[in-house]
């Protein structure tokens, strides 16, 4: 492999994983070997000559289907491996750097939390840090937008693929070889197991993801975030007193609730997937408590019980004599340690709805647990309450027994129709046959309703309205849900959040909320939450509807607008983020994203989508997920600091008038694309759109199915995801360029890049998207659609861009000046390109010949497996 500027251990062991992939292909087939060096060789040439680029398209369009498919297999799993040595390198880093910190420091550098603590109390006093802390919350919400193009069984291969190079610092000798040897099998079987999944999963399927990811890394994270922020807080004292940080982190999740669009998400899945969300956290929270009580053989001679922990244990006598005798034959002088049994068996009852000993809810776990903590403190054993006890306590108000808060979602407009259906026949038909879409609206809201009563009122308590135009579209949220009941006490409540995707709906949003809150149920739930609101915009729809620059300048301003809305009519007010992982979709660093926001618009509340790609690859670790999380909700409890709120504040007001020129500019130029004639049927042309949708990789369908045309209809997701795929990325970056020229000041650029913290997150994002643009390979794909105009004005707009940017960052190439990225995502593209050019021969193929069915199924396969290739080259593609 070629020098590059990388971190050494990357390096090494991208060239571990290199030797082993050869290996692998050399048992498998020589001649395979042979062709995967000959490709790799001439990929690496093609850099910088363009004959070996020509020499690299001619070997690829001669290679036959199968010989090709099992090529790109070999790649892929290449990628695969590629992103475990970069992951191995981040967690040795950053463990490094932790062990680095001396223990005396005020607060420890490698915590965000703490330094933005520390930061607050040095600008606003101790106590207004408190203040501010205690109001913190994260709500990562967990989504099933098919954007991650691994299948499952793949991922644990990479898991297990990981621990074993994890283990690898410390070994020698046999053991070494002993590992190398599982390394081997472990590739050997990623290289034969196809990238792509045999079926589409249902949505109960993909609530595996959570329960996965719960499993794997949240569970045991989260409260390892609580503590390390008591362990610099409160000094050697931590773990012997009550904690100071409060359980902010609070997970939600669309998949089996999301059905905009989705007609396989049913109320009746929507049930499902609740029941095995709840019989897991219970399973796991039982667990925990057993292997908490077992280890309390504190005695009642240096433990004594107090009065409250008695009466708390009378209590279970007299609901279960079995239970409690049971506990007490084990732990006969140990009263702490047979209630904390019965707890355990009680939350196993709880599983199985046993009404006489099930807890009603996690309060009341969560109050039992309060009672053996204090009895223990008081009888001195503080180490174990503040400890074990507390842990518990924190994953409890954590995940209570919903695991995740499900947010239901569905359109404005399938709201109207059933309302309009209804208004016809009769709520219950009595006119006429109701529209199944309408008896399913009205049993999913007889779902909430029964999720709540079984999970708590937390588990299923928001509704999302997807294209809210108006106040109305609320309101008929709220009729809907009392239409479903004959009886108003069986009502669910809901907080409805008005989700703002398209430029108008969000240049309108403050006169909506205006009228929302004037409904009847709006202010009847307000004066139940303090005023609390919900609010959710679009990142992806209002990219696609205007292009990136405008959606990013549009999003800023309406952020700005309703936080100073919500101060005018006191409202404790929750912005809601709908992010993917690309630029596109207001992808890139999060922490960096809150930093950005104007004043007021955070709250000490951050609220985000998770999907796809991105939360394996921010989650699947749990060094790197505490690492995650510890960033983002440090960059939420700064973004109240008055240094920081100055700052966007100014710098947002002394940049008006260029944010309005780049908005103009940028908004006409890309408009001016999207409406050229053909333009719909171009892009599914030019970019593996259809083959994306053929991907078994969510139940999601790629179009809503509402009777729109063109591009009106089609997901931002499949449109950002092709234009990744086809190695132009055009809707992070699209006019931007233009908008620069048009400004033609690059003085004014440069200084807004260094002053204005939304301009330099949105400027740093577009160069990582750049970063894996590839004219050459465009141009193959481009060349598909028959229309040279929009491949040359796609082509200009890319090089124009690519100049500012560079310009205004001060680089000679994409992240340069990113010492670790920038060499990483160069030693990748070489790769990335030999899955990119066989992508886009099989298109021209596919595009242009008389095929036979077999030829067609091939080709098609050949294309999904360059696709899980790409995705897993490039990274945050959707």
């Amino acid at each position: 492999m070629p020098a590059l500027d990388v971190p050494e251990s990357i390096a090494e062991n991208m060239d571990l994983f290199l030797r082993l992939v050869r290996n692998v292909l050399g048992e498998f087939d020589p001649d395979l070997l042979e062709t995967f060096d000959v490709l790799l060789s001439d990929a690496f040439r093609a850099g910088v000559d363009e004959t070996a680029f020509q020499d690299l398209t001619r070997i690829i369009d001669g290679l036959s289907e199968e010989r090709a498919t099992l090529v790109m297999r070999a790649f892929t799993a290449y990628f695969h491996l590629a992103n475990i040595c970069e992951e191995n390198y981040r967690v040795t880093s950053l463990r490094a750097r932790e062990s680095a910190v001396p223990t005396s420091e005020p607060a420890d550098p490698v915590n965000d939390i703490t330094m933005a603590y520390r930061q607050l109390v040095d600008e606003c006093g101790r106590g207004r840090a408190i203040a501010l802390l205690s109001r913190l919350e994260f709500r990562p919400v967990f989504t099933a937008h098919p954007t991650e193009a691994r299948r499952k069984a793949v991922e644990g291969k990479i898991r297990r693929i990981a621990d074993l190079l994890g283990e690898r610092g410390g070994l020698s000798g046999v053991a070494l070889a002993e590992n190398e040897r599982r390394l081997l099998q472990e590739i050997d079987a990623l290289f034969r197991t196809s990238p792509i999944a045999h079926k589409k999963p249902t949505p109960v399927e993909e609530a595996d993801t959570i329960v996965d990811i719960f499993d794997s890394t949240l569970f045991d994270m989260v409260p390892d975030v609580y503590r390390r922020f008591d362990d610099w807080e409160l000094g050697e004292k931590a773990g012997t007193v009550p904690p100071v940080c409060p359980a902010f982190f609070h997970p939600g999740s669309w998949i089996g609730s999301d059905r905009d669009g989705n007609p396989n998400v049913t109320a009746r899945v929507s049930r499902q997937v609740a029941e095995k969300f709840r019989c897991h956290v219970l399973e796991r929270l039982a667990d925990a408590t057993q292997a908490c009580g077992r280890n309390l053989t504190l005695d009642a001679i240096s433990t004594p019980p107090s009065e409250q922990l008695m009466n708390l244990w009378s209590h279970q006598v007299e609901m279960s004599e079995a239970l409690t005798a049971r506990a007490l034959g084990v732990s006969a002088s140990e009263l702490h340690r047979a209630t904390m049994l019965v707890i355990a068996e009680r939350l196993r009852a709880t599983i199985d709805r046993t009404a006489d000993v099930m807890y009603a809810s996690a309060e009341d776990y969560i109050a039992d647990l309060r009672v053996v903590q204090s009895s223990l403190a008081r009888a001195g054993a503080v180490r174990t309450a503040y400890g074990p006890v507390q842990r518990l306590i924190w994953q409890a108000q954590t995940f209570g027994f919903h695991l995740v808060e499900m947010e239901f979602r569905q359109h404005s407009l399938v709201h109207r129709r059933a309302l309009a259906d209804i208004e016809e026949h009769g709520r219950w038909g009595e006119r006429g046959e109701l529209e199944p879409m309408t008896r399913e609206v009205l049993d999913t809201f007889r779902a909430i309703a029964q999720i709540q009563r079984k999970n708590g009122v937390n588990a299923a308590r928001r509704y999302i309205i997807s294209f809210t135009k108006s106040a109305e579209d609320v309101a008929n949220v709220y009729r809907l849900a009392h239409l479903a009941f004959a009886h108003e006490a069986d009502v669910p409540v809901l907080d409805v959040i008005p989700l703002f995707e398209q430029v108008e709906d969000l240049e309108n949003a403050v006169a909506t909320l205006d009228a929302m809150i004037r409904l009847p149920e709006v202010q009847r739930r307000l004066d139940q939450t303090g005023r609390r609101l919900e609010v959710m915009l679009g990142y992806s729809d209002s990219s696609k509807d205007a292009g990136p620059t405008s959606a990013t300048l549009v999003l800023h301003a309406t952020q700005g607008a309703i936080a100073r809305w919500a101060e005018e009519n006191s409202i404790d007010l929750v912005l809601m983020h709908g992010r993917g992982g690309a630029v596109g979709r207001g992808g890139g660093p999060a922490n960096r994203a809150v930093l950005s926001q104007p004043k007021g618009s955070v709250n000490c509340c951050f609220k985000l989508t998770e999907q796809g790609e991105v939360i394996f690859a921010r989650y699947g670790n749990p060094t790197l997920a505490r690492r995650h999380v510890e960033s983002v909700v440090g960059a939420t409890l700064l973004q109240s600091a008055p240094s920081i709120e100055w700052t966007n504040t100014n710098t947002t007001e002394k940049y008006a008038d260029l944010a309005h020129e780049l908005n103009e500019a940028s908004r006409e130029h890309y408009l001016d694309l999207l409406h050229t004639e053909g333009f719909a049927e171009w892009f599914s042309t030019v970019t593996p759109l259809t083959e994306v949708g053929l991907m078994p990789i969510g139940s999601r369908p790629a179009k809503r199915g509402l009777g729109a045309k063109s591009l009106d209809d089609l997901r931002t997701i499949p449109w950002i995801f092709s234009w990744s795929q086809a190695r132009i990325n055009l809707a992070a970056w699209y006019g931007l360029g233009t908008a620069c020229e048009r400004v033609g000041d690059l003085e004014r650029l440069r200084a807004a890049y260094a002053e204005w913290p939304l301009f330099t997150t949105f400027v740093d994002n577009v160069e990582m998207s750049l970063s894996k643009v590839d004219e050459r390979i465009a141009r193959l794909y481009l060349g598909l659609g028959n229309r040279e105009e929009l491949a040359e004005k796609v082509v200009q707009e890319m090089e124009l861009t690519r100049r500012w940017v560079l310009a205004i960052v001060g680089d000679e190439w994409p992240l340069q000046h990113r010492r670790v990225l920038g060499p990483v995502i160069r030693m990748r593209l070489p790769f990335v390109n030999v899955l990119s050019v066989t992508q886009a021969l099989a298109l021209r193929r596919l595009r242009g010949e008389e095929l036979t069915p077999e030829q067609r199924d091939r080709l098609t396969y050949l294309i999904l497996c360059t696709v899980s290739g790409v995705a897993a080259g490039l990274q945050n593609t959707g």
